[in-house]
């Protein structure tokens, strides 16, 4: 896999933090950044609230949304089973 160089501005204090942040985690400076980076990027995509569907698929998505349920037999199985937590 192809890498590229991604580079972040940060003052004297912010660098300190980030690398003490890194040696606790037992990990070299861009690695820790490069994955609390992409877990944040994760995160805010899972939290988007609103979803943008192109004009030449809303007609299959407005099919999607009006078929009518599928019984699945595991998740009907599943859902009698007592939570783990009770």
């Amino acid at each position: 896999m192809a890498t590229s160089v991604l580079s972040v501005r940060v003052n004297d204090e912010e660098r300190s933090l980030l690398e003490s942040a890194s040696e606790q985690a037992h990990t070299n400076l861009s690695d820790f950044i490069r994955r609390k980076a992409l877990d944040a990027a994760e995160i805010d995509a899972l939290e988007r609230r609103v979803v943008t569907i192109p004009a030449r698929d809303w007609e299959a998505f407005e099919a999607w949304v009006h078929r009518p349920g599928q019984k699945i037999a595991s998740l009907k199985g599943l859902a009698r089973k007592p939570p783990k937590w009770k």
